[in-house]
Parts: structure tokens; sequence; C-alpha cells
């Protein structure tokens, strides 16, 4: 995860492992690598993929050629001949986190209904989370942080509080400025 701020012991190690397809530790032991896929991930240009993305999710030949030469940049040419292929991920769209935000609720939604409860979002509570728990630079980690702190966590407060009981429906919703957590 994020090659590019790797130690440079561990670029050698990954020339080693690549090369080779092996690894030899301090006391002589061999790993054997050959039958292994190595992924390695970087932030390296996503600036760039931000910045140019066209609205249906495309990444231009420009684009492409300005992350690879961040890449050259960054790499050593003989790492980067040892690589097979280079795949650029496009940016999460909003329709696509709106879609892991119902994923993540879902996940809510099945403890709730171990304890007998229901659960409703509504779109607007959809539309609030996205924008508030969600920028582009981060991708989706921080959208499951925002809904156990804004969602999860009241939640739980109000059924502590015994505003919610087996059998309630729980319903989320917004108004736009604001979630809000009732019973229906």
């Amino acid at each position: 995860d994020e090659i590019e701020k790797a130690h440079p012991d561990v670029f050698n190690l990954l020339l080693q492992l690549l090369d080779d397809g092996r690894l030899t530790d301090s006391q002589g032991r061999i790993v054997n690598f050959k039958n292994t896929v190595v992924i390695m991930t970087s932030n390296v240009g996503s600036r760039y993929l931000l910045d140019n993305i066209s609205d249906d999710g495309e990444l231009d030949e420009k684009t492409r050629n300005m992350v690879m030469n961040e890449l050259r940049r960054l790499f050593k040419p003989e790492f980067l001949n040892r690589i097979d292929d280079i795949v650029l991920f496009k940016p999460l769209t909003r329709n696509e986190v709106k879609e892991i935000v119902k994923l993540v609720m879902r996940n809510v939604s099945d403890r709730l209904a171990e304890k007998d409860m229901r659960l409703e979002i509504t779109d607007g509570a959809l539309d609030y989370i996205v924008q508030n728990g969600w920028t582009p630079e981060y991708g989706a980690r921080p959208v499951k942080r925002f809904i156990q702190k804004e969602i999860e966590t009241e939640i739980g407060r109000q059924i502590i509080k015994g505003l919610f009981a087996e059998g309630d429906t729980v319903i989320v919703d917004s108004d736009g400025d604001k979630l809000s957590i009732r019973k229906g």
C-alpha cells in the first residue's frame, strides 16, 4: 500500500523478489515467490486523475501520460522495468459512493435486525452522507467513519436511552442541513 512511501531497503527486497522470484533472509533461508502475484498500490499522480477525469468517469491519454511521467520521476527504471503492468483506477463517482453507502447501511440494518429492529434510510439521508462523508481525494474510507460517528453512535445512544426497542423501525433522514434519526 502506497509503495512510494516505502523505505529504500524495501525497494531492494522487491527488486530481488521481482527479479529472482525468491527472497533470502539474513540467515540464508529462501522463500519462493515464483507463483506469487505482487500487487502494489500508489497515490502517485492521483491529483492528475482527480483534476482531469471526465464526467463519464473516463481518463484521457494526456492524463494517463501525466501519471506515467510522475511514476517515472519517482521510481527508478530498474524497478519500473520489473513491473508487468500498471493499472490506473478511476476515482469513485458520486453514484458509486452512494452504492457504497447503501452497502454500509445494509450492515447497520443487519445488526439492528439482530435486535428485531428495522432500518429505513431516505434518499435525502443517502445524499447527505455522500455530501458530508466523502471527498474524492480520500475515497470511500471516510464515509464509513462518518456513518459510524454520525449514525451508528447516535442509534446506539437512543437504544441505550430506551427510545428504540424490539419491533421498532429506525428512520435515518435528512432535510439537507443535518441528519435526523427517529422512530418510524
